[in-house]
């Protein structure tokens, strides 16, 4: 007997998901800068460049921008690739994207790229929304850089920070320009006696003048006028620590640990250096021949707390990363080097302290370093 069969349903089909909103498609203004911080770090040692584009409001809306910002976010996604990072450079205000592994051909078309979005971002919005926007490009690169001239400063980098973290900055170095300009003169009132026997005692015991000035590197590569006790006969050829320098900072290349002539393993300064008088080799043992530089620090060429400020012809043999410790912090006084390690360390070594340093960026080490410099000068540890 045959039966009627049941009409067929036709499967049910899902409910339509709603894709999530383009905004959440893009990570957070911090973890967007954790990923710039360390895409940075990566170049630096790989010697490898990379880009970062930004498309920002050209001015500051208090309403909701969703609308601008999602046919960019659309755009962005056309124009980049999978392994590109996508986030808010500064919450509502700019969207940043992230193009590591740029090899140096690509990084000079990267012009094309640019265009690209223009177009695609005309195709989903309209001419006001477009104008309202600005495009950026900037190529973070030193794989062509083989020497730096302190004057024409090329090994500074010209990306942008988030407005946050300039706050931050701006709010820390108003309060340690303050702690330096308070804590140098007070130093030169009260030491102004230890001071003029010093100037005496570097007058009577060799002919010259009492104050060495000697131009470094400051931060940002812009060069100053360091002054220091003259430790040295006045005739003094400064050839030998200019070899001596190039060879300490390159032997980290070296798998044996070569120790550059004139010098002992893992320290940064020349021994019995035959340059350096009586007095100087007391003035550099106590680091009391530094005492003057608290007139760089009065000036604001320095700051009491911050990494050693190197010469020229020292920063034309770092490489990238190298360069950071130059870049992100005031050169001090006294700093985590001088208190942990001193000249027992490796360059590289001294080099991590002072990114350690710059990257804590906070005046409660600072006085920690402080007063635990004392110590470290009384004890001679590290001191040549």
């Amino acid at each position: 007997m045959e039966t009627e069969s049941a009409p067929s349903r036709s499967p049910r089909k899902p409910p339509h998901r709603r894709s999530a909103p383009l905004r959440q498609r893009i990570v957070s203004e911090e973890l967007f800068r954790g990923v710039l911080m360390k895409e940075r770090k990566r170049a630096d040692r790989l010697n490898q460049p990379f880009v970062l584009l930004i498309v920002a409001l050209k001015e500051r809306v208090d309403a909701d921008a969703t609308s601008i910002w999602v046919p960019v976010i659309e755009a962005l996604a056309t124009v980049t690739r999978e392994t590109d990072v996508l986030g808010w450079f500064e919450s509502r205000t700019a969207i940043g994207v992230i193009l590591p592994e740029i090899h140096a051909i690509e990084a000079v078309r990267m012009s094309e790229l640019e265009a690209r979005f223009r177009r695609e971002l005309v195709k989903r919005s309209d001419t006001e929304t477009s104008q309202r926007l600005s495009i950026r490009l900037h190529i973070h690169s030193d794989a062509t850089r083989t020497a730096v001239d302190v004057r024409s400063p090329v090994g500074a980098s010209d990306f942008p920070e988030p407005h946050a973290g300039r706050a931050r900055a701006t709010i820390y170095d108003a309060i340690k320009r303050g702690l330096d300009v308070v804590g140098s003169s007070t130093l030169l009132a009260a030491l102004s006696p230890l001071l003029l026997v010093i100037a005496a005692a570097v007058k009577l015991k060799s002919k010259g003048p009492v104050f060495f000035e000697q131009e470094r590197v400051g931060q940002k590569m812009k060069p100053f006028r360091m002054l220091k006790f003259r430790t040295m006969h006045a005739d003094a050829d400064h050839k030998l620590h200019h070899e001596y320098v190039t060879q300490f900072i390159n032997a980290s290349d070296n798998p044996a640990g070569s120790t550059p002539a004139g010098g002992t393993p893992g320290v940064f300064k020349l021994t019995n250096d035959p340059r350096v008088t009586s007095v100087g080799r007391f003035l550099r043992k106590t680091s009391l021949d530094e005492l003057p530089q608290l007139v760089n620090v009065l000036r604001g060429d320095m700051s009491l707390v911050g990494p050693r400020p190197p010469l020229a012809y020292e920063v034309e043999q770092y490489k990238p990363w190298h360069r950071r410790r130059v870049l992100d912090a005031k050169p001090g006084i006294t700093g985590l080097w001088q208190v942990t390690g001193r000249s027992r360390t490796t360059f590289d070594e001294m080099v991590r302290l002072d990114l350690r340093y710059a990257r804590s960026c906070s005046i409660w080490n600072d006085i920690k370093i402080l007063l635990a410099t004392p110590r470290a000068v009384l004890s001679g540890r590290g001191a040549c």
